[in-house]
């Protein structure tokens, strides 16, 4: 396994100088596009790791499988009466769609989705974000994951189209608590910084059934751990889910600060990590890193 991953890393680093790193939250544009870090954990507790896969980056929208799990195992499927399970068809950040939808939001892991799960924990406990990171913490094992301040607050000063969806959403009573409030504790969670090593640790659980390893306990049930990975398959990288699902076929959750997490059920999960975007807002080099892992071990997948 080493020895793929670390020939992956060298093959994904062709990569570079196609796309482009993400602007509209201006802290990201300063990543450096020529980054490429790739982790692998098994269920059996073994980590492979290539590349920049220890640096911290912004996990941005791969947080907002954190978000769901988390409301999940506070409101279970109550929580879909907030919230859809099916594809949007439409940019990750629409408002004509929920507009239309009587704000509702098609799925958890589009932004109008994400703060609607947010605005669930904000509900449920006093300091959500602090929560957040302390369970990323607990997860990974590495009780030094932070919120990026600065991040955080670019996130913050470019939040209108967010806030626009959040009043929306709040004036068809899908919102409860203050919009500033929830916004803060959905940017807190995708300011969070993590590594390749850390996610692919952290959200190892989705593989292993709800065990997670650096706990070394049971963090959710294993049926549930099914039911997140289906709505991964079919809702995780934004459009492109079903080009992805076609040529990977792994669950998987993409970010705009560069990060992939894609999870093999029953034997691992792999973080892959480079700034520089395509058009649908994912990774370039770590799509490709990803696709190359699925066809040199199609059969252990069960492919």
């Amino acid at each position: 396994m080493q020895q793929l991953v670390d020939e992956i890393n060298e093959r994904a680093r062709a990569k570079f100088g196609t796309g482009r790193v993400a602007d509209y939250i201006p802290a990201l544009a300063e990543q450096n596009a020529n980054k490429f870090g790739i982790a692998v954990c098994t269920n059996d507790g073994q980590v492979y790791a290539a590349g920049d896969a220890r640096d911290a980056f912004s996990v941005q929208s791969i947080a907002k499988v954190f978000l769901l799990t988390l409301s999940l195992r506070v409101y279970q499927d109550t929580l879909w009466e907030r919230v859809g399970l099916n594809p949007s068809g439409m940019p990750f950040n629409s408002l004509t769609q929920l507009e239309a939808e009587r704000g509702k939001p098609r799925n958890p892991f589009i932004n109008a989705g994400a703060i609607v799960v947010a605005d669930r924990l904000v509900s449920a406990f006093a300091t959500p974000s602090k929560h957040i990171r302390d369970v990323a913490r607990r997860l990974s094992g590495n009780e030094s994951i932070l919120i990026d301040a600065r991040v955080l607050e670019s996130e913050w000063q470019h939040r209108s189209r967010n806030a626009a969806m959040a009043y929306l959403m709040k004036a068809f009573g899908n919102i409860d608590n203050d919009v500033d409030q929830v916004l803060h504790s959905y940017f807190s969670c995708c300011s969070l910084a993590m590594s390749c090593v850390d996610l692919a640790i952290a959200l190892n659980y989705l593989a292993a059934d709800g065990h997670a390893q650096a706990m070394g306990e049971q963090f959710i049930a294993a049926d549930l751990a099914r039911r997140i990975n289906s709505i991964m398959f079919t809702c995780g990288m934004y459009d492109a889910a079903g080009d992805f699902a076609y040529r990977v076929g792994l669950p998987a959750k993409s970010g705009v600060g560069g990060g992939i997490i894609a999870i093999v059920p029953g034997k691992m999960t792999v973080c892959a990590w480079s700034p520089a975007l395509d058009e649908n807002g994912n990774s370039v080099a770590a799509q490709y890193a990803l696709e190359l892992l699925a066809n040199e071990m199609g059969c252990e997948f069960g492919r």
